[in-house]
């Protein structure tokens, strides 16, 4: 019931529709139901009657009826469609504003792929159920009642036999619907794992030819593609089913009304008008109950589809705004005070450990360390994309779970190694830091972050498209234009992760001297793997296994450090794998 209202609530402005079309069917159907009524009274009271007066009375009744009945159904269907469509995209447009708020620990309970089958398939699902239940829900069983009516009105003693037919249809298609129902519950994650097969391939379409690995992908799909098709032909064997059994049935009804209602007939018991609508209404009530058992089919492939739409909509951002958040920040001071973060808590050694470091406004800090030491979670924290267990982060002197999430992640701008473009232009892309940047502005963040030397050389300049993802782009390219974009936001604390890794070592320097004389009330921190983009920097900070190694000058470091004192001897005399040449 939970679901129901969680799902129920996203119809919005189209309760009307779905409020009107259930009644404009039921008057439909009661219509059409008095349809075979009249026409028994035309074949006994005009034809056999021989009375063109009945004829026409009646005949003119019947179109009457059949005109009024279109109408009321073309009005249903489109509120119907109408209602369904737009509760599809409310659907739709809250489960994408609901994802919005996610942290990275809410986004990682779901899968991309995941996520897109929700919004995409199980949506899908449930607006067919829905619009099925605003119109077939509401006609198959209005009519299967009135037609029951109907003909226990006419012949009491040959409904009997509608009635033994209803049962055994009842009871083979219940066995039916129940198998195929438990299978095609189990069809969803072969959609999920679908949809990762494609996401993962066109994502890394790059890797896939560099490694000439299209034959494993193609067979890899192929598998998930194929063990969907082996689940729904399972389920679709048991739904055909439905039909044999339906035929069996209706010409067991229309032999034995044929004979029994015969008898009655010569024997005046019944008239032929009257035996020609029991024909009606038994067809009728046969194909209103198949109606009602592929509505259960649905219904059901739906129900799992809301219980995945809703877990998206009642999942509960881990991180949320406090009861008076502050909107300020008074300064890019930075305090961790004994942090320490687990990606699950009671899952494994902590990924940050008792980490007490103070920061003050508009120093330039760099980190440095191993794979895995925790440098990218280290800032993370910043802005909260995760939000620590243990201790607390501050900046300006607030912890930063006092902070408007906005008016925080606003005050903290952080530059990615793997930078994401939009499709769009040069322009619309820089406005991301900020909406109103006029074109000067744009011009001198671009020249801030050595953008402006390869922008201005394009085709349309600033105006030049910008392809998905910035494929048009090189690696270094994506990484100035995003670090510009950081800096049109005028942020307390900028952080650039490992973000100038595919530039040269000459435009990094040019990057860091800029940003040194244009923003040095900002506080700067670099994560780097190279000693080189770090050594300039006022305090480097050496992390090791989640803790603080060192956090001293470079000189100092070279000093008193021997993980930093391995990691300078390996970039400048040992070539390792970093980008440093190794000295002569």
């Amino acid at each position: 019931m939970e679901i129901v209202k969680t799902i129920a609530r996203q119809l919005g402005k189209y309760k009307r529709e779905a409020i009107i079309s259930p009644s404009l069917t039921a008057v439909e159907v009661i219509l059409d139901v008095l349809i075979p009524y009249v026409i028994a009274r035309l074949i006994d009271q005009g034809i056999e009657g021989r009375n063109m007066a009945a004829v026409w009375k009646y005949g003119g009744i019947m179109f009457g009826l059949g005109m009024l009945s279109l109408v009321f159904g073309v009005a249903a269907g489109r509120l119907a469609a109408t209602a369904s469509t737009g509760f599809a995209a409310n659907l739709r447009a809250a489960m994408y504003r609901k994802i919005q708020t996610y942290s990275f620990a809410n986004i990682d309970k779901f899968s991309t792929a995941s996520l897109v089958t929700r919004m995409t398939t199980d949506v899908t699902n449930v607006q067919n159920a829905f619009q099925m239940i605003i119109r077939i829900a509401t006609r198959a069983p209005v009519m299967l009642i009135m037609s029951v009516v109907m003909c226990v009105i006419t012949s009491p003693s040959l409904s009997t036999i509608f009635l033994v037919a209803m049962a055994v249809l009842v009871v083979g298609l219940s066995t039916i619907i129940a198998h195929a129902i438990k299978i095609f519950n189990q069809a969803f994650q072969k959609y999920d794992d679908l949809n990762s097969s494609v996401e993962e391939n066109v994502a890394a379409a790059r890797v896939v030819k560099a490694y000439v690995r299209e034959d494993y992908e193609k067979q890899k799909f192929a598998r998930a593609a194929g063990a969907l098709r082996a689940i729904f032909t399972q389920a679709q064997k048991w739904v055909a089913l439905n039909m044999p059994v339906m035929s069996t049935v209706t010409f067991g009804c229309i032999i034995a009304l044929s004979w029994f209602g015969a008898k009655q007939v010569v024997g005046s018991q019944l008239s032929t008008g009257d035996l020609t609508s029991m024909f009606t209404y038994v067809m009728q009530i046969l194909m209103n109950l198949m109606m009602l058992s592929m509505i259960f089919v649905m219904l059901s492939m739906s129900a799992a589809s809301a219980r995945r739409i809703a877990a998206v909509l009642n999942e509960e951002p881990d991180i949320r705004n406090g009861a008076d958040p502050v909107t300020h920040v008074d300064s890019g001071s930075i305090d961790y005070d004994h942090v320490s973060f687990y990606y699950q808590k009671g899952a494994g050694e902590a990924v940050l450990q008792d980490i007490d470091v103070h920061i003050r406004s508009g120093e330039t800090v760099g980190v440095i360390g191993g794979t895995g030491s925790g440098k990218s979670t280290l800032v993370n924290l910043l802005s909260r994309l995760y939000d620590v267990q243990e201790g607390s982060v501050k900046i300006g002197g607030r912890d930063v779970r006092e902070y408007d999430i906005e008016t925080l992640r606003d005050s903290v701008s952080v530059v990615l190694q793997k930078n994401v473009l939009f499709s769009g232009t040069v322009m619309s892309n820089l406005r991301w830091g900020k909406a109103d940047a006029t074109e000067a502005e744009c011009r001198e963040a671009c020249r801030l972050a050595c953008a402006d030397e390869f922008v201005e050389k394009l085709p349309d300049g600033y105006e030049s498209r910008v392809e998905q993802g910035g494929s048009n782009f090189s690696g270094g390219q994506k990484q100035r234009l995003c670090i510009a974009r950081a800096l049109l936001k005028h942020p307390r604390v900028l952080v650039l992760d490992d973000s100038t890794s595919a530039v040269d070592t000459a435009t990094d320097a040019k990057i860091r001297a800029a940003f040194r004389q244009v923003i040095p009330d900002t506080t700067k921190i670099i994560i780097s793997q190279r000693i080189a983009s770090v050594q300039d920097a006022d305090r480097i900070l050496v992390l090791d296994g989640g803790r603080v190694s060192g956090f001293d000058s470079h000189e100092n470091l070279l000093r008193t450090n021997e993980i930093y004192q391995e990691i300078y001897e390996t970039q400048t005399k040992g070539g390792g794998d970093f980008d440093e040449p190794a000295a002569d």
